[in-house]
C-alpha cells in the first residue's frame, strides 16, 4: 500500500490534519510525521512514489476524494500539487541540520531515526571519550540557542571540571517568546534528537541524570517526548548510566531564565537566583549543572557525527552553524527557516517571508521575543548574527521574527512591553517589579498628552535603571523594545500630544 505522510504537528492539527489523515485511512498507509515548517501550506501531505516524494497542500479533508480519483497515490494528481518538497523555494534555500528529519521521518520510530543518521553522534562521542567530546563541541563554535549565545563547549567544560558527587543536564524547553515554536516542533517532530543530544552531554560532563523542563502549553510535544523516552529506555539508549525525566512548567515566563527554572525544578516558586554561584558550579540541588536550550542540545548530534569543522564552516563571525529562524506575525510565508547565520533581516522578511500578509508596507520587525528590539526597514541590512544585532541595541534571542505592518501603534507596543513585565516578573528585584508598573503609568501619561517631553525623559531614565539594575534579563531587556520604539518611531509618542493641541 502506498505510504502517505501526514503531519501530526500542532500547527497542522490546528488546520485539519487529523481529518485529512482519517479521510486517507484505508486508501493508503498513513504515516504521521512532524511538520517541515511551511505553515501557510499546512496540512501539507507527501506521497511516496518510485521517483521520490510529491507534496500537496494545503489539503482539506474534503479534497481527499477528488485527489484520490485524480491519481494522488501515484503523485500525478494536479490539484494542490506542490511537487518535490525540497524544490519548494522556502525549503530549497535552507540549510537543514537540526531540523533535517522534521516532516520526513516518523518521530517515534527509533529505526527511522537510526536510518537517517541518528545515534551516530552518540556512538562517536563514546568512541573518542568525554574530553574529546567537549573539545569537539567547543571547536564547533556552537552557542546557546535560547538567547544568551554563550559558547556551549565552555559551559560543558566548566561542568566537566567542577567537583561534585552528582552532575545534571537540564534542557530548557520553556519556550515562551512570542512568535517562537522551534522547541515545540522538535519535541513533536524529532524527539530522539534531543534524547541523543542530552545523552552526549551527560557522557561529556559526567552527568547521570537529565531533566527536560517543558512549558505546559505544549500538550502534544509533552506526550510525544514521554513516548520517545519509553522507547529509548526499552532500546537501551537511556537507563544505564544516564536517564532523562520530563517536568512540565506551570506557565511562568520567568522560568525560561535558567536559575528560576532550577528553582521550579526543585519544587519552589520560580524566582531568579543571584549569580554567582553559576549553575555550572552549583546548580540543580546544589550540584554542577549544564543548562542548555532544546535547540542547542538537538544540534549536538550532527556536530559529533559530521565533525566540528563541518559545523564551523557555516555562519559568520562568532555565530557558527545554523539558526532556526521562526517567521511569524503579519507575514505572508510564516514558518521555520533554518539557515546559517548571516542572512539579512530584509531577506528574511521581504524575500523569504514574502512581506506582510495584509499587503501593506512593513513598518517594524521585533526579533528576539517580547524582550527584543523593534527594527525599522532602515535596519533591514542587519545580518542575523549575535554581535551584529547587539551592535544595534537588539538581540536575536531564540530566533523569533514577528512582523508588523504600517497600522501598528509603536507607543502601544512600548506600553505592552512594560505591561508584560508586570505580569511575568518574579517580583524578587525592585527595578523589574516596580519599574514595570511605573513604566505603564508613564506611557499612559504620554499617550494622554500629559507633559510628553518630560515623561519621555522619565521613561528613558526608568529604562536605564531597569537595564542595569535588574537581577535577570526579564527586567534588564524590557528596555530594548521600549527604547527602540521611542528611538525609531518617535512620532507615535507625540501623536496624542498633537491631537490635544489641535
Amino acid at each position: 500500500m502506498t505510504r502517505v505522510f501526514v503531519p501530526a504537528d500542532a500547527a497542522a492539527l490546528a488546520v485539519g490534519a487529523e481529518e485529512v489523515a482519517a479521510a486517507l485511512a484505508g486508501h493508503a498507509d498513513v504515516v504521521r510525521t512532524g511538520s517541515r515548517g511551511l505553515f501557510w501550506l499546512e496540512p501539507m501531505i507527501e506521497v511516496e512514489t518510485p521517483h521520490g516524494r510529491i507534496a500537496y497542500g494545503p489539503v482539506e479533508a474534503s479534497d481527499v476524494p477528488g485527489l484520490l480519483a485524480d491519481g494522488l497515490l501515484t503523485g500525478t494528481a494536479q490539484h494542490l500539487r506542490l511537487g518535490v518538497p525540497e524544490t519548494i523555494p522556502f525549503l530549497a534555500r535552507q540549510t537543514r541540520l537540526t531540523f533535517a528529519r522534521c516532516g520526513i521521518a516518523d518521530p517515534l520510530s527509533l529505526s527511522d531515526y537510526r536510518t537517517t543518521g541518528g545515534m551516530a553522534g552518540l556512538e562517536k562521542a563514546r568512541s573518542i571519550g568525554p574530553a574529546a567530546t567537549v573539545e569537539t563541541v567547543l571547536r564547533s563554535g556552537l552557542r546557546g540557542r535560547g538567547g544568551a549565545g554563550f559558547p556551549t563547549g565552555i559551559k560543558w567544560k566548566t561542568v566537566a571540571e567542577a567537583k561534585g558527587d552528582r552532575k545534571f543536564i537540564v534542557c530548557n524547553a520553556d519556550e515562551g517568546d512570542s512568535g517562537t515554536y522551534a522547541d515545540r516542533m522538535l519535541l513533536e517532530g524529532d524527539p530522539f534528537s534531543l534524547i541523543e543530544g542530552m545523552a552526549i552531554a551527560g557522557f561529556a560532563v559526567g552527568a547521570t541524570q537529565g531533566y527536560v523542563y517543558t512549558r505546559s502549553e505544549y500538550p502534544h510535544g509533552i506526550a510525544a517526548f514521554d513516548k520517545a523516552l519509553v522507547i529509548a529506555r526499552a532500546a537501551g539508549v537511556l537507563g544505564e548510566g544516564f536517564d532523562i525525566e520530563q517536568r512540565v512548567g506551570a506557565g511562568a515566563y520567568v522560568c525560561g531564565e535558567e536559575t528560576a527554572l532550577l528553582e521550579s525544578l526543585e519544587g519552589r516558586r520560580g524566582q531568579v537566583r543571584a549569580k554567582p554561584p553559576l549553575p555550572a558550579h552549583k546548580g540543580l540541588f546544589g550540584c554542577p549543572t549544564a543548562i542548555n536550550n532544546l535547540v542547542t542540545l538537538a544540534s549536538v548530534p550532527a556536530i559529533l557525527r559530521d565533525g566540528a569543522a563541518a559545523y564551523q564552516a557555516i555562519g559568520m563571525g562568532r555565530s557558527r552553524g545554523t539558526m532556526p529562524i521562526q517567521l511569524a506575525g503579519n507575514v505572508r510565508f510564516a514558518g521555520l527557516f533554518e539557515a546559517g547565520f548571516g542572512v539579512t533581516l530584509g531577506e528574511l522578511v521581504n524575500d523569504i517571508g514574502g512581506g506582510t500578509l495584509s499587503g501593506r508596507p512593513v513598518r517594524a520587525v521585533q526579533v528576539g521575543g517580547p524582550l527584543g528590539a523593534y527594527f525599522p526597514p532602515a535596519l533591514f541590512d542587519t545580518p542575523f548574527d549575535y554581535e551584529a544585532f547587539a551592535a544595534k541595541d537588539g538581540l536575536i534571542g531564540h530566533g523569533g521574527v514577528v512582523v508588523f505592518d504600517d497600522t501598528v501603534d509603536m507607543a502601544q507596543q512600548a506600553r505592552f512591553a512594560m505591561e508584560f513585565c508586570i505580569a511575568e516578573s518574579c517580583g524578587k528585584c525592585t527595578p523589574c517589579r516596580i519599574g514595570s508598573v511605573r513604566g505603564v503609568e508613564t506611557v499612559d501619561k504620554i499617550l494622554a498628552g500629559t507633559d510628553v517631553d518630560a515623561n519621555l525623559a522619565l521613561l528613558r531614565d526608568l529604562c536605564h535603571t531597569m537595564k542595569f539594575g535588574s537581577l535577570c534579563a526579564l527586567g534588564g531587556f524590557i528596555p530594548y523594545p521600549v527604547l527602540s520604539a521611542m528611538n525609531f518611531f518617535p512620532e507615535d509618542f507625540h501623536r496624542a500630544h498633537r491631537l490635544a493641541a489641535e
